[in-house]
């Protein structure tokens, strides 16, 4: 047994592979076939200093160490930039107690074309023997996300090594550093977690770089920080654009990093032209406080106008299943208390706690050609990504892991997924599950049976994951009515004849309700029913000459309150939507069909614009439709939380109606929305109704969020606790 101590130096005169004539270049190692180390990314640099430092211990020198340098390309397939390899058994073996580093020079080559100069790779290598048996060897991996436009790829962090071993006094005194002896949950701290949130609001742009022939530009502007990522919305023809657009990046250095901002010009048919840059130092902005920022635009014209505030990490944590916060009885007081009724008005942004126990999962794919898989599981809460450690070589992997998140909103989904690991390549999926955060029922261990990508259907395997959720209710009711948090990493949308059929058929079935209700008054027009019309004319007769304005409101109350009455009386009239589902599968047909066949689809991508075209109607047809499909399910009581939530808004509109004389709510209502932006003038703009229907799931994500029964052998030991939501 050796102790292999690497230091990696830098990197000159790497090859360029990005369009600027530049790189973002990450090394990784290997031993015998298997990745054992992974540095960070340094972006836009072909002369690289990585200075990281990482502790090996390796059975046998036969086999040589690799090093090989990838180009980080964001969604896409990282790109090779070279190899080497440093044969282990021409290193200098050290004694445990005379320590001395030697410096190693790595050229870099292709393969494929041997004649190119790649540049080279310098390390500092320390070899020394290993005497005794290791106590505990801990390997994480840490990688920047990679995401496909079709798919979900493996999370990627930086892997780091670290080795717990003793050793005597005199070897630490000679060393260049020490290794260390770290639990897991702290090695996950230090590497992924993330030590404070960056909250930025994109305000306005002014007098920007007119790109267009009319004289104006479509602006919209992108900002980057490390390997997160956010595209503002467009503004059609100004130069003068209001976003007002508001998101949080995770911080995970303490001395701040870099945002890159760009400015672009939407240009349909073409690619889009450069506006301008600019970069925040996050390094110069004091924490805890608001900063607003106007800046200039380099290498154009123009300023944009920014809000910054850097805040400390939300709870975030990974631990190991024997050490969690809620079995802890004075930690599990303590956040009781902080989401008590009592602290109602105390950060309205901290609106619950969620506990996610990763514990096991059975029967998966065999995603290698061995017949097993190597998998790992990300656990995802809206922008929030956390992931499991690896078990290779392994169809029923115990990952025994607890995961601790904040809640911003209670009607967010928690996503846990499954992939396989590969060495050079984008991790293969194996399996998804979605759960509503308002379906949990706290304490109980259930076996989730894993989902296909897009969630219609069962794949292979069943993970084993407990939850428990807790959430102050008046937080949670106010935070639905301000706008929801949107996804910075998203699949962009692609043209799909599958997809627009299906938003085609959901829009005409909200639109036939309101066709059929209008032939239904017509028939009572016509007297095709004498009974039905007659019935019909009195109530006419008796709704028109004794309405008020406070019977709307009333009106939906009394529909809410008789389908709940049908609900709990057994005779809910909701139907299972088979017909959504079965468009969901022949969606899915669709997808694998297109993986296969892109190679065919040439024809579309060369009418770019018109494909443009076909995609704003396909997503207006789906907006459309999931609009009168929210309004169904709110009233079908498909989130109870949302449907009292209703019902307490509609009590309150009635009682106001009731008494308040109708043109002082309208002038009340005007003073309002003329002050507001004198009052403050940053606010972003938004409607409380649309932000609460945002929250009611349409009848897509319905089918998405179904629970499948698992296989009767499946069927876990429960365990109850006491409800803590």
């Amino acid at each position: 047994m050796y102790q292999l101590d690497i230091t990696l130096r830098r990197g000159q005169s790497l090859a360029a592979r990005d369009r600027g004539g530049t790189s973002d270049p990450y090394v990784k190692f290997k031993i015998g076939g298997k990745e054992i180390f992974r540095s960070k990314i340094i972006y836009k640099n072909l002369n690289p200093v990585w200075e990281e430092k990482a502790c090996i211990l390796v059975d046998h020198l036969r086999e040589p160490l690799y090093v090989k340098v990838f180009d980080y390309d964001f969604g896409l397939q990282d790109d090779f930039m070279g190899s080497a390899f440093l044969d282990l058994t021409q290193l200098e073996l050290n004694s445990i107690l005379y320590y001395r580093p030697m410096d190693v020079t790595l050229t870099l080559k292709d393969p494929h074309y041997p004649d190119h100069d790649l540049g080279v790779i310098l390390l500092s290598v320390v070899l020394t023997p290993k005497e005794g048996e290791h106590k505990d060897v801990t390997m994480l991996m840490r990688k920047s996300w990679k995401r496909s436009s079709k798919t979900c790829s493996r999370p990627a962090f930086p892997v780091l090594g670290f080795c717990r071993a003793e050793l005597q006094s005199a070897y630490f005194q000679n060393a260049q550093f020490q290794t260390q002896s770290l639990r897991l949950s702290d090695v996950h701290r230090k590497s992924h977690l993330w030590r404070g949130i960056v909250s930025i609001t994109l305000i306005e742009g002014r007098d920007l770089k007119a790109m267009d022939s009319n004289g104006l530009s479509d602006p919209y502007v992108k900002f980057r920080l490390g390997h997160q990522k956010y595209k503002s919305k467009i503004m059609p023809k100004t130069l003068n654009p209001q976003w007002r657009e508001q998101f949080d990046f995770h911080l995970y250095e303490e001395r701040g990093g870099i945002i890159d901002i760009t400015a672009w010009d939407k240009d349909a048919g073409k690619r889009d032209d450069f506006i301008g840059r600019c970069q925040v130092d996050l390094s110069a902005l004091s924490r805890e406080q608001t900063h607003k920022l106007e800046l200039q635009l380099e290498e154009g014209e123009g300023h944009l106008v920014l809000l910054v505030t850097l805040t400390a990490s939300a709870t975030v944590s990974i631990s190991d299943l024997s050490v969690n916060s809620l079995e802890d009885q004075k930690e599990r007081e303590e956040i009781l208390k902080r989401y008590s009724p009592l602290r109602i008005f105390h950060n309205l942004k901290d609106v619950g706690f969620l506990q996610v126990k990763v514990i096991r999962a059975e029967g998966l794919m065999a995603a290698d050609v061995t017949g097993k898989s190597d998998p790992f599981c990300v656990v995802e809460l809206n922008n929030d990504r956390l992931l499991t450690h690896t078990v290779y070589k392994n169809l029923n992997p115990d990952w025994n892991k607890v995961f601790t998140f904040n809640i911003k909103d209670i009607h967010s989904v928690l996503e846990v997924t499954v992939y396989d690991e590969d060495r050079d390549r984008s991790a293969d999926f194996l399996g998804k599950v979605a759960i509503p955060l308002l379906s949990i029922q706290n304490g109980e261990q259930k076996a989730y049976v894993l989902k296909n990508k897009q969630l219609t259907g069962p794949t292979k395997g069943v993970i084993y994951l407990e939850i428990d959720v807790i959430f102050n209710a008046v937080k949670a009711s106010l935070r639905t009515l301000i706008p929801k948090e949107q996804k910075y990493i998203e699949e962009e949308n692609r043209l799909s004849k599958q997809l627009l059929l299906r938003n085609f058929i959901r829009t005409k079935r909200c639109v036939m309700v309101l066709v059929n209700a209008a032939y239904y008054v017509n028939s009572c027009f016509d007297w095709d029913s004498p009974p039905r019309s007659l019935a019909a004319f009195v109530l006419f007769l008796f709704v028109v000459w004794n309405f008020e304005l406070y019977m709307i409101p009333l009106v939906l109350l009394l529909l809410l309150t008789w389908n709940y009455f049908l609900i709990i009386s057994g005779k809910d009239n909701r139907q299972r939507d088979t017909v959504v589902e079965d468009m969901l599968e022949d969606e899915e047909e669709e997808d694998d069909k297109d993986d296969k066949d892109s190679e065919k689809k040439g024809f579309i991508n060369k009418i770019y614009a018109i494909q443009e075209v076909c995609i704003s109607v396909q997503n207006i047809l789906d907006e459309v439709a999931s609009f009168g499909e929210r309004i169904k399910n709110t009233f079908n009581w498909t989130v109870p939380f949302l449907s009292w939530l209703a019902i307490v808004a509609l009590c309150m509109f009635t009682v106001i109606l009731y008494f308040i004389p109708l043109r002082y709510i309208v002038l009340v209502w005007g003073i309002n929305k003329f002050t507001k932006k004198l009052r403050c003038p940053y606010a972003i703009d938004n409607n409380e109704l649309l932000d609460f229907l945002s929250r009611v799931p349409s009848d897509i994500q319905v089918v998405q969020y179904q629970e499948l029964k698992p296989d009767p052998s499946h069927s876990p030991c429960k365990r109850k606790k006491n409800n803590l939501g």
